[in-house]
């Protein structure tokens, strides 16, 4: 006699899976029989049946489908969509993309709208006490999508990783001069900036593992949470009138609350805060807020939490739109409407010393992160 799960319960398959209910349209979200299987993959509008909606389709079925789907739900698809019908009218062919599918021509990948630059520097940290919730990747993309947008943009490796160093192709190793010396020893910090070899108009200051010492060094040190602050205010190029001067300064934070990230509170006066969708990374926002808090009153009171961004969002799953519901909920306008979803180009980039802006610059989580930047360049206020 069977006694296992799928024994016991009526209607149940072999492997434990419950059946497919016979009646219409259940609680469970089953489909009814009388209508076709639907993926959640993509929906193309008035393909199929007759349905003026739009039906789903699988990706493979998207790719050898001659429709091409219209995507309005952004400025940036909208002018992308524009931009790819007029090279299709014209006859122009396409990049092939990963696995031989098509996306954007190549002087369409490269050409982005402009943005107006802020009216003085705007200092960003970078911060999530917890780790693995998208920082360095949200630094480094966010900081080369604002460039390719025109804008001058400084990214400041305070992780002693160094992984945003890594995937900015900026030398590291140890003896280079890094952050580590204008925290530690008041080296200015003009004479560490180095220059993107791929993104004109980025620049990086960046860290080697000899930042590792640099919480139990910063201890004994006079006003030790305003060295990085000092530092930053100091160049020549921050908060100037010159046409070259830095538009954005986006502080990388390490996975942690210790005097690293107090410095770079302490010296922004903004926050962007990348957020999982997931449940342990709403957990540890309360902490980090409570950090913010005492930061505003009794270090930096012009420390405001300006952006919170939703990370490696999965729209597929209820989880995920789930806890976007709740970070929408409490923070409102602070939330970006762009979420970036989770990409394998993403990933791949910094393998290669790349941004995914310059490695993949056709593919959605490139695009997502050009739409943020620009949402972030329109929307945030600048202190």
């Amino acid at each position: 006699m069977n006694t296992g799960i799928a024994g016991r319960r009526s209607g149940a398959t072999g492997v434990g899976w419950p059946a497919r209910p016979e009646h219409e349209e259940s609680g469970l979200g089953w489909p009814s029989r009388d209508r076709d299987p639907v993926s959640r993959e993509t929906v193309l509008p008035g393909e199929g049946g007759g349905n003026a909606e739009g039906v789903y389709r699988t990706a493979a079925q998207v790719a050898a489908s001659k429709v091409v789907p219209h995507d309005t739900t952004t400025p940036l698809a909208r002018s992308v969509e524009a931009e790819l019908s007029r090279h299709q009218e014209r006859g122009e062919g396409q990049v092939p993309g990963p696995g031989g599918l098509p996306r954007l021509p190549r002087d369409l990948r490269d050409r982005v709208p402009r943005l107006l630059r802020p009216g003085r520097t705007r200092v960003m940290a970078v911060a999530n006490q917890k780790g693995g919730v998208g920082k360095t990747t949200t630094t480094v993309n966010v900081a080369a999508a604002l460039a390719k947008q025109g804008q001058r943009v400084l990214v400041v490796d305070l992780d002693p990783q160094g992984n945003a160093s890594t995937a900015l192709s900026i030398d590291h190793q140890r003896g280079t001069p890094s952050v580590y010396e204008a925290l530690v020893e008041g080296a200015p910090l003009a004479g560490i900036v180095q220059p993107s070899k791929e993104i004109d108009g980025l620049f990086v200051a960046p860290a080697t593992i000899d930042l590792a010492g640099a919480e139990i060094e910063l201890v004994s040190l006079v006003a030790r949470e305003n060295r990085l602050r000092k530092a930053i205010h100091s160049h020549p190029l921050v908060f100037a009138d010159a046409e070259d001067r830095f538009d954005y300064v986006l502080i990388d934070c390490p996975p942690s609350l210790g005097l690293l990230t107090l410095n770079a509170l302490v010296a922004g006066a903004e926050m962007l805060i990348p957020i999982q969708a997931e449940y342990y990374a709403l957990e540890g926002l309360g902490q980090l807020l409570e950090t913010v808090e005492m930061v505003r009153a009794h270090l930096n009171p012009d420390l405001v939490v300006s952006t919170i961004l939703l990370t490696m969002y999965d729209a597929r799953t209820r989880l995920a739109a789930g806890v976007a519901g709740e970070v929408r909920t409490h923070f409102g306008g602070q939330v970006l409407d762009t979420a970036i979803p989770r990409s394998v180009r993403i990933s791949e980039a910094p393998s290669y010393g790349q941004t995914v802006m310059t490695y993949d610059p056709g593919s959605p989580g490139a695009l997502s992160y050009l739409e943020a930047a620009r949402e972030m360049a329109l929307k945030g206020a600048a202190p």
